[in-house]
Protein backbone atom coordinates (compact mmCIF):
# COMPACT_ATOMS: atom_id res chain seq x y z
CA UNK A 1 0.00 0.00 0.00
CA UNK A 2 1.28 3.64 -0.72
CA UNK A 3 2.25 5.70 2.00
CA UNK A 4 1.14 9.79 2.01
CA UNK A 5 0.86 12.57 4.30
CA UNK A 6 -2.64 13.15 5.76
CA UNK A 7 -3.95 16.81 4.92
CA UNK A 8 -4.16 18.62 7.94
CA UNK A 9 -6.29 21.72 7.99
CA UNK A 10 -5.26 24.65 9.90
CA UNK A 11 -7.81 26.00 12.68
CA UNK A 12 -9.55 28.48 13.81
CA UNK A 13 -11.69 27.86 17.25
CA UNK A 14 -14.52 30.35 18.22
CA UNK A 15 -14.71 29.87 21.91
CA UNK A 16 -17.71 31.76 24.13
CA UNK A 17 -21.75 31.56 24.58
CA UNK A 18 -24.45 32.00 22.69
CA UNK A 19 -23.32 34.78 21.16
CA UNK A 20 -20.50 32.60 19.45
CA UNK A 21 -22.83 29.38 19.14
CA UNK A 22 -25.84 31.01 17.16
CA UNK A 23 -22.57 32.31 14.66
CA UNK A 24 -23.26 29.17 12.22
CA UNK A 25 -26.71 30.31 11.65
CA UNK A 26 -27.82 31.61 7.98
CA UNK A 27 -26.47 35.31 8.24
CA UNK A 28 -24.36 34.55 11.16
CA UNK A 29 -20.60 36.19 11.87
CA UNK A 30 -18.98 33.14 12.50
CA UNK A 31 -20.92 31.82 9.10
CA UNK A 32 -18.91 34.54 7.49
CA UNK A 33 -15.63 34.06 8.88
CA UNK A 34 -15.77 30.23 7.83
CA UNK A 35 -16.99 30.97 3.88
CA UNK A 36 -14.05 33.49 3.61
CA UNK A 37 -12.09 30.69 4.94
CA UNK A 38 -12.64 27.94 2.74
CA UNK A 39 -9.75 25.30 1.57
CA UNK A 40 -7.66 27.23 4.01
CA UNK A 41 -9.05 26.41 7.48
CA UNK A 42 -11.26 24.68 9.43
CA UNK A 43 -13.43 27.04 11.79
CA UNK A 44 -14.78 25.44 15.08
CA UNK A 45 -17.75 26.65 17.02
CA UNK A 46 -16.70 26.08 20.15
CA UNK A 47 -19.87 29.03 21.88
CA UNK A 48 -21.56 27.45 24.80
CA UNK A 49 -25.48 29.07 24.84
CA UNK A 50 -25.70 30.46 28.31
CA UNK A 51 -21.79 29.85 29.46
CA UNK A 52 -19.83 32.65 31.74
CA UNK A 53 -16.19 32.77 32.00
CA UNK A 54 -16.20 31.25 35.22
CA UNK A 55 -17.64 27.83 33.71
CA UNK A 56 -15.17 28.58 30.05
CA UNK A 57 -12.29 28.64 32.24
CA UNK A 58 -12.87 25.22 33.72
CA UNK A 59 -13.78 23.76 30.69
CA UNK A 60 -11.66 25.14 27.99
CA UNK A 61 -8.41 22.17 29.34
CA UNK A 62 -11.18 19.26 27.63
CA UNK A 63 -11.52 21.73 24.10
CA UNK A 64 -8.11 22.66 23.80
CA UNK A 65 -6.13 19.80 24.89
CA UNK A 66 -2.15 20.88 26.28
CA UNK A 67 -0.58 17.53 26.02
CA UNK A 68 -1.38 18.15 22.13
CA UNK A 69 1.19 20.16 21.25
CA UNK A 70 1.40 18.83 17.87
CA UNK A 71 -2.23 19.61 16.97
CA UNK A 72 -2.56 22.79 18.70
CA UNK A 73 0.11 24.43 16.47
CA UNK A 74 -2.69 23.90 13.67
CA UNK A 75 -4.40 26.57 15.45
CA UNK A 76 -4.61 29.52 13.61
CA UNK A 77 -6.57 31.55 16.12
CA UNK A 78 -8.39 31.81 18.78
CA UNK A 79 -11.22 34.06 20.05
CA UNK A 80 -12.36 34.85 23.59
CA UNK A 81 -16.17 35.92 23.45
CA UNK A 82 -17.88 35.85 27.19
CA UNK A 83 -19.18 38.38 29.31
CA UNK A 84 -22.62 38.94 28.21
CA UNK A 85 -23.73 36.32 30.98
CA UNK A 86 -21.00 36.94 33.19
CA UNK A 87 -22.75 40.76 33.71
CA UNK A 88 -25.93 39.40 33.96
CA UNK A 89 -27.19 41.44 38.04
CA UNK A 90 -26.31 38.99 40.93
CA UNK A 91 -29.67 39.54 42.80
CA UNK A 92 -31.44 38.80 39.34
CA UNK A 93 -29.19 36.26 38.05
CA UNK A 94 -27.01 34.46 40.41
CA UNK A 95 -26.63 31.37 37.99
CA UNK A 96 -25.05 33.53 35.84
CA UNK A 97 -23.79 36.53 37.30
CA UNK A 98 -19.66 36.56 37.50
CA UNK A 99 -18.43 39.43 39.59
CA UNK A 100 -16.23 42.16 37.24
CA UNK A 101 -12.36 41.13 38.62
CA UNK A 102 -13.31 37.23 38.53
CA UNK A 103 -14.61 37.63 35.16
CA UNK A 104 -11.31 39.64 34.57
CA UNK A 105 -9.38 37.14 36.22
CA UNK A 106 -11.15 34.44 34.34
CA UNK A 107 -10.02 35.78 30.87
CA UNK A 108 -6.12 35.78 31.85
CA UNK A 109 -6.34 32.22 33.31
CA UNK A 110 -8.79 31.34 29.85
CA UNK A 111 -5.19 33.49 27.74
CA UNK A 112 -2.67 31.63 30.01
CA UNK A 113 -4.38 28.44 29.76
CA UNK A 114 -4.09 29.04 26.01
CA UNK A 115 0.00 30.00 26.21
CA UNK A 116 0.72 26.35 27.83
CA UNK A 117 -1.82 24.13 25.18
CA UNK A 118 0.38 26.59 22.67
CA UNK A 119 -1.75 29.03 21.68
CA UNK A 120 0.35 31.93 22.08
CA UNK A 121 -1.29 35.65 23.08
CA UNK A 122 -0.46 37.10 19.57
CA UNK A 123 -3.37 34.21 18.03
CA UNK A 124 -5.80 34.93 20.62
CA UNK A 125 -8.22 37.51 19.90
CA UNK A 126 -10.73 38.31 22.84
CA UNK A 127 -13.98 40.04 22.35
CA UNK A 128 -16.22 42.01 24.16
CA UNK A 129 -19.75 41.90 24.94
CA UNK A 130 -21.83 44.13 22.99
CA UNK A 131 -24.20 46.87 24.14
CA UNK A 132 -27.24 46.02 25.85
CA UNK A 133 -30.84 47.37 24.94
CA UNK A 134 -32.87 47.21 27.95
CA UNK A 135 -36.09 48.12 27.02
CA UNK A 136 -35.75 44.98 24.39
CA UNK A 137 -34.30 42.68 26.66
CA UNK A 138 -36.87 43.40 29.69
CA UNK A 139 -39.67 42.38 27.21
CA UNK A 140 -37.86 39.32 26.68
CA UNK A 141 -37.46 38.86 30.21
CA UNK A 142 -40.94 38.94 31.35
CA UNK A 143 -41.91 36.78 28.40
CA UNK A 144 -39.71 33.95 30.34
CA UNK A 145 -41.29 35.31 33.73
CA UNK A 146 -38.20 37.28 35.46
CA UNK A 147 -37.52 41.27 35.38
CA UNK A 148 -34.82 42.92 33.65
CA UNK A 149 -31.55 40.94 34.77
CA UNK A 150 -28.86 43.23 32.83
CA UNK A 151 -28.23 46.63 32.14
CA UNK A 152 -26.36 48.20 29.49
CA UNK A 153 -23.99 50.48 32.00
CA UNK A 154 -22.94 47.12 33.85
CA UNK A 155 -21.99 45.45 30.45
CA UNK A 156 -19.99 48.56 29.38
CA UNK A 157 -18.36 47.89 32.94
CA UNK A 158 -17.62 44.27 31.93
CA UNK A 159 -16.44 45.03 28.43
CA UNK A 160 -13.88 47.82 29.78
CA UNK A 161 -12.43 45.10 31.85
CA UNK A 162 -12.20 42.76 29.10
CA UNK A 163 -10.28 45.47 27.00
CA UNK A 164 -7.90 46.07 30.26
CA UNK A 165 -7.57 41.84 30.66
CA UNK A 166 -6.61 42.16 26.72
CA UNK A 167 -3.84 44.70 27.05
CA UNK A 168 -2.56 42.71 29.92
CA UNK A 169 -2.47 39.24 28.28
CA UNK A 170 -0.86 40.81 24.97
CA UNK A 171 -3.92 39.91 22.82
CA UNK A 172 -6.08 41.62 20.36
CA UNK A 173 -9.10 42.59 21.07
CA UNK A 174 -12.54 43.67 19.62
CA UNK A 175 -14.32 46.13 22.03
CA UNK A 176 -17.77 45.53 20.42
CA UNK A 177 -19.55 47.93 23.32
CA UNK A 178 -17.59 50.88 21.97
CA UNK A 179 -17.73 50.20 18.39
CA UNK A 180 -21.23 49.58 18.46
CA UNK A 181 -22.28 53.02 20.29
CA UNK A 182 -19.74 55.31 18.94
CA UNK A 183 -20.61 58.24 18.13
CA UNK A 184 -23.88 57.92 19.19
CA UNK A 185 -25.00 55.76 16.79
CA UNK A 186 -28.00 53.57 17.30
CA UNK A 187 -26.73 50.63 18.49
CA UNK A 188 -29.94 48.73 18.95
CA UNK A 189 -30.23 48.00 15.02
CA UNK A 190 -27.57 45.46 15.50
CA UNK A 191 -29.45 43.49 18.39
CA UNK A 192 -32.60 40.94 17.58
CA UNK A 193 -33.96 41.01 21.52
CA UNK A 194 -31.91 43.45 23.15
CA UNK A 195 -28.75 40.83 23.30
CA UNK A 196 -28.31 39.38 21.06
CA UNK A 197 -27.30 39.50 17.77
CA UNK A 198 -29.52 40.83 14.16
CA UNK A 199 -28.68 39.96 10.97
CA UNK A 200 -26.71 43.98 10.65
CA UNK A 201 -25.04 42.47 14.36
CA UNK A 202 -23.87 40.02 12.92
CA UNK A 203 -22.39 41.73 9.87
CA UNK A 204 -20.78 44.39 12.10
CA UNK A 205 -19.43 41.63 13.89
CA UNK A 206 -17.37 39.64 11.28
CA UNK A 207 -16.41 43.03 9.06
CA UNK A 208 -14.75 44.00 12.29
CA UNK A 209 -13.35 40.85 13.93
CA UNK A 210 -11.84 39.90 9.77
CA UNK A 211 -9.62 42.95 10.24
CA UNK A 212 -8.42 41.00 13.20
CA UNK A 213 -8.12 37.86 12.29
CA UNK A 214 -6.96 38.35 8.27
CA UNK A 215 -3.23 39.03 9.37
CA UNK A 216 -3.27 35.65 11.57
CA UNK A 217 -4.55 33.53 8.39
CA UNK A 218 -3.01 35.71 5.49
CA UNK A 219 -0.22 33.18 5.17
CA UNK A 220 -2.20 29.76 5.12
CA UNK A 221 -2.18 28.18 1.64
CA UNK A 222 -5.31 27.00 -0.44
CA UNK A 223 -5.55 23.44 0.98
CA UNK A 224 -4.91 20.83 -2.22
CA UNK A 225 -4.85 21.65 -5.77
CA UNK A 226 -7.22 23.73 -7.75
CA UNK A 227 -9.24 21.55 -10.20
CA UNK A 228 -7.90 23.03 -13.10
CA UNK A 229 -4.73 21.90 -12.02
CA UNK A 230 -4.80 18.20 -11.04
CA UNK A 231 -2.99 16.36 -13.29
CA UNK A 232 -5.91 14.39 -15.36
CA UNK A 233 -3.58 11.38 -16.88
CA UNK A 234 -2.67 10.88 -13.02
CA UNK A 235 -4.47 12.54 -10.97
CA UNK A 236 -2.59 10.58 -7.60
CA UNK A 237 0.80 12.57 -8.92
CA UNK A 238 -1.40 15.53 -7.84
CA UNK A 239 -3.75 14.30 -5.15
CA UNK A 240 -1.10 12.04 -2.86
CA UNK A 241 1.97 14.31 -2.72
CA UNK A 242 2.80 17.41 -0.56
CA UNK A 243 1.97 20.39 -1.48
Amino acid sequence: MSRFTPVIWPKVVLFGDSITQFSFQTGGWGADIANKLQRKCDVVNRGLSGYNSRWAKILLPRLIDSQNSAENRNIAAVTVFFGANDCALEDKNPQQHVPLQEYSDNLKEISRLLTSAGVSADRVIFITPPPLHEPAWEKECILKGYPLNRHNSVAGQYAQACVQAAAQCGTDVLDLWTLMQKDGQDYTVYLSDGLHLSEKGNQFVADHLWVLLESRVAHLPFILPYWGDVDSKSPESSLLCDQ
